[in-house]
């Protein structure tokens, strides 16, 4: 290998980590599903950026060209100036779901065990909310435009907390708590102990 050989692979690296780089980044910063106000109606909204058309423009053209993949009110609203973009554009991070998600647990501890969720692990243990009407759900059961208006009234319930209350709604019948037994018992016979 001669060193205008060498030279020339060094550079044609350089050039595609670079490039791969920024495409990664950027697809990185706009994936996902966000919460937004919608400008026409003041309303959430859900919405998805195309994240792969923006870091294919910002790969070739060095600046990422930003437009909708999906909304909430599509299809009746489908073809709409998309003016929300400026919300995502200006703080791509903090209108992301997860990040919403994640702040409105933070500091909270669940209804029924009085533990602190604690960080949450999104793809093992994700957190659930009981509802108004004593329903719980995993956020993930939600719609996310609906999410403003379920964190005002809804509890937070960890995820163990979840798969318990999950199985007594689902099969009563099979659930036994000690300590009912355990004052069943003391009230029955309370002075009966053995010596």
């Amino acid at each position: 290998m001669t060193a205008w050989t060498l030279a020339a692979s060094v550079l044609v690296a350089g050039a595609a980590y670079l490039v791969l780089t920024g495409y990664l980044s950027t697809w990185r910063k706009y994936r996902g599903v966000r919460l937004i106000t919608c400008p026409e109606n003041a309303r959430p909204a859900a919405v998805s950026v195309n994240a792969l058309r923006a870091a294919h423009w910002r790969a070739v053209a060095g600046e990422p060209v930003v437009n909708l993949k999906s909304c909430s009110r599509w299809p009746e609203m489908q073809g709409c100036d998309e003016a929300c973009l400026s919300q995502i554009e200006a703080s791509p991070q903090s209108c992301l779901v997860r990040t919403i998600v994640a702040d409105w647990y933070t500091g909270k501890a669940c209804v029924f065990c009085h533990k602190p969720i604690g960080r949450i692990v999104w793809h093992e243990r994700p957190p659930a909310i009981r509802v108004s009407d004593g329903a719980i759900h995993e956020w993930t059961g939600v719609r996310v435009e609906d999410l403003p208006d379920l964190f005002r009234s809804a509890d937070p319930v960890c995820w163990s907390c979840y798969v318990v209350e999950g199985f007594r709604h689902d099969h009563d019948d099979f659930v036994v708590e000690r300590h009912r037994i355990e004052e069943t018992m003391h009230t029955i016979a309370p002075s009966s102990a053995v010596y």
